[in-house]
């Protein structure tokens, strides 16, 4: 692990060398952005997937309706009937995770990277570069600690808090007009337990980055603001044709 640590840390020192010349004093903060931007083009196959399977499902919510109707006395009819269903149209519930277990590891790596304080036996040199005053490796608590909400370190995570604010609040009006002119069939999806409840929480959800942002070093921080951002307009531009979509993206431009 430490081996690849190192190979990783050099990885991201190479790519901020290529950028330096553009971005001085913050071109690891960059590099980070590029690295995030790299991994998201990886993923897009899969997004791309998860918007077919989702556009999918709202189109058979016509039919789950008509299998609810004639197996609403035999629950277990309606679940293989569903299930059926579902597989006859070559639709998983689950695709849409997929892209976000897929980045599960670079988030991780980027912050076990920014929060050693040594990487294979040496100092670990990337904890003191900076985004403008504030050092890749520190966290919102520090800046607070070092002249507060608009001290030097603080306005860089005001920046990050009021950029993630806006993608969340768009991503919440977006899936809230998605949830409302497709809605789940009542009594939950049968191919899915407890998928209900997460459709509740879901408009939500968006707002959760602004807790990370806060707790994690501001690399990793970088990474998740920037992932977020590139979801919110992959997300617009693939399910733009979906019902409740347009008027959310209309009000937006």
């Amino acid at each position: 692990m430490s081996a690849f640590m190192s190979l990783f840390a050099e990885l991201v020192g190479h790519i901020a060398d290529l950028l330096d010349p553009l971005f001085h004093a913050s071109a690891t903060a960059a590099a980070i952005v590029l690295f995030t931007a790299c991994v998201r083009l990886l993923v897009h196959p899969l997004s791309r997937a998860a918007a077919r399977g989702q556009k999918a499902r709202a189109r058979l919510n016509p039919q789950i309706a008509e299998l609810r109707k004639k197996h609403a006395k035999n629950p277990e009819k309606l679940q293989k009937a569903v299930l059926e269903l579902h597989r006859q149209e070559q639709v998983s519930p689950l695709s849409g995770c997929l892209p976000s277990l897929f980045q599960l590891p670079a988030f991780f790596l980027l912050y076990h990277l920014f929060s050693s304080s040594s990487i294979g036996g040496d100092a670990n040199t990337l904890l003191d570069h900076t985004l403008f005053a504030a050092p890749l490796g520190g966290r919102w608590t520090d800046a607070l600690a070092d002249g507060g909400v608009f001290g030097a370190q603080g306005l860089v995570y005001v920046g990050l808090f009021l950029l993630v604010a806006a993608v969340a609040t768009f991503n919440f009006r977006r899936t809230k007009s998605q949830m409302a002119a497709n809605p789940l069939p009542q009594g939950g999806d049968q191919q899915v337990p407890g998928m209900g409840a997460i459709t509740k929480v879901m408009p939500l959800m968006s707002f959760m980055t602004l807790f990370t942002v806060a707790v994690v070093p501001l690399a990793a921080a970088l990474y998740v603001v920037t992932s977020t951002t590139w979801s919110a307009v992959e997300r617009a531009v693939l399910y733009r044709d979906m019902p409740g979509t347009a008027g959310v993206l209309a009000t937006a431009g």
